[in-house]
């Protein structure tokens, strides 16, 4: 008898239904096609031992199994309870007339409880679009894909309450969630607030000035000044998620099993990998590809820290990622693509010393080892950096100071305010939302400069030495300095303050 049950697969962070096609016939043998795992494969252990232990068994017949499309990899143990199901409405041991209008996934274990599976959301939406009643998952599962509307959503823990809701009809609970009211609940302030920063003022504006743009950072200090500690406050002062950024966010999470109980994540995510990180942990990628950290940053905050530390072709891979905002990884049978939009926040050490711009230090590197450190960071990947900005230790009496600074409450209401200046602004584009987005008609466009301030620039790039990569960097760190201020022009203030943060293009950094 052949019977068929409806699972997916997921690539990238968009999920394939899979129909599982199971024939029982006279004769013996158990063969399972479609290109799947190792992982799949091993599944009939798992199945027969789990049946065994609820009062059912794998028939003593010729058993085919086909995983359609048959062209297209497999893989995970997420397809144990979609092909257990089949095989007893195949063999005709339970009555399954309803399973073409329900999507089956999940993990067996061995007493026929049901492990967490990877990519609920997607699936679920997947499910949703393409007309399934009903979406059966994991318990754990279950928040995660309800967040669906449309779809009901049952997350069960032991293969029976499956077994008895087809053939006999017993209820099911059915997992509901109001997806608005649970983003604004996970709406919460997060934990790290920059009123715990003492002094460091200048380095605070500069933080606001990156958060409003959107603008990539580089923090260069010298052990112990604060780096560290800034970055990860960062998130706080970002403006709130949108409902649309949090289900975009959850979805990628999801794919990679890192989804929380309570569903749908409403904070920006904060990533900060060692600096032993591959390149594919980093972008993404593998035999079966995963998101990477880069996408697993996406909406948020990826932050490296010691960046000279790390390897240089890590470091180059992420070059594309910053101008494109997606990751895109093609294998010889398949394309996927993951989203990357985040903003970049790095931070080293001036030196291999590590004291070359603290004043209280000495100096203990050569220009030689000055010059082989920085030289680690290459000129195209700082022309995606817009801002470096450098942190020198905060002294004895701020740091005894009882006072508390500026709330990130406070802060995050300027940031914002500028924010919602660059949408109107960019309203008509679907490809810039803030001013780090900006190509250069738009920078000729939205930055006009009045002669005083041309000359301004003119002469500080002379002096100062700077490259002509930061010309185009001043000028949007500009335009966002004049936002917070609520103006329209861009003046000679505007150009002076945005000046300052392009420390590595002085001579006697980068050269």
């Amino acid at each position: 008898m052949l019977k068929k049950v409806f699972g997916s697969a997921v690539f990238g962070v968009e999920a394939t239904t899979i129909t599982v096609e199971v024939n029982v016939d006279s004769g013996i043998g158990y063969h399972l096609v479609g290109l799947p795992d190792n992982a799949i494969k091993e599944s009939n252990y798992r199945i027969a031992a789990a049946l065994q232990n609820n009062g059912y068994k794998i028939p003593g017949k010729k058993i085919t199994i086909n995983m359609a499309p048959a062209d297209l990899r497999k893989e995970g143990s997420a397809y144990d309870l979609t092909l257990a199901i089949g095989i007893l409405a195949a063999s005709k041991q339970i009555q399954a007339e309803e399973l073409k209008n329900y999507l089956i996934m999940g993990e067996l274990s061995l007493d026929g409880s049901l492990q967490p599976i990877k990519g609920g959301l997607p699936i679920a939406v997947k499910a949703r679009e393409e007309g399934y009643k009903g979406f059966i998952l994991p318990k754990q599962n279950a928040k995660e894909a309800a967040i669906v509307d449309g779809l009901e959503v049952y997350g069960i823990e032991n293969i029976k309450q499956v077994i008895n809701y087809f053939d006999k009809g017993d209820p099911l609970e059915q997992t509901i969630i109001n997806t608005r009211e649970e983003f604004y609940k996970n709406l919460e302030f997060p934990e790290f607030d920059f009123s715990d920063v003492k002094g460091q003022e200048g380095i605070k504006r500069c933080m606001e000035i990156a958060a409003a743009g959107g603008h990539n950072i580089i923090l260069i200090g010298p052990p112990g000044a604060g780096k560290t500690m800034l970055a990860k406050r960062l998130p706080s002062i970002l403006p709130p998620m949108t409902l649309y950024e949090a289900l975009e966010t959850t979805k990628i999470h999801s794919v990679v099993g890192r989804i929380k109980d309570s569903g749908l994540m409403a904070q920006r995510p904060f990533r900060s990998p060692h600096h032993t990180i591959s390149d594919v942990a980093l972008v993404g990628g593998g035999a079966f590809p995963q998101p990477g950290e880069i996408s697993l940053s996406h909406n948020g905050v990826l932050f490296l820290d010691e960046l000279p530390e790390f390897k240089r072709g890590v470091l180059e891979v992420l070059r594309q990622p910053l101008e494109d905002r997606e990751v895109t990884i093609s294998r010889a049978k398949f394309t996927v693509t993951y989203p990357s939009s985040f903003m970049l926040v790095a931070s080293m050490n001036p030196s291999p010393g590590g004291y070359f711009n603290d004043p209280d230090a000495p100096v203990t590197s050569s220009p030689a080892e000055m010059q082989r450190y920085l030289s680690k960071i290459s000129g195209p990947l700082l022309d995606r950096i817009d801002i470096h900005i450098e942190i020198t230790p905060v002294p004895f009496e701020k740091l005894s100071d009882d006072r508390k600074g500026e709330t990130s409450v406070d802060i995050r209401k300027r940031v914002t305010k500028a924010r919602e200046i660059q949408t109107n602004r960019f309203k008509d584009s679907d490809v810039v939302h803030y001013n780090a987005q900006m190509n250069t008609k738009q920078i000729r466009k939205y930055c006009l400069l009045d002669e005083a301030s041309k000359q301004l620039l003119k002469t500080a790039m002379e002096r100062l030495n700077l490259s002509a990569r930061a010309y185009d960097r001043i000028l949007k760190v500009s335009r966002t300095i004049a936002d917070l201020e609520g103006v329209e022009e861009v003046n000679g203030s505007h150009i002076s303050e945005a000046i300052q943060y392009r420390s590595l293009d002085r001579e006697g950094w980068l050269g």
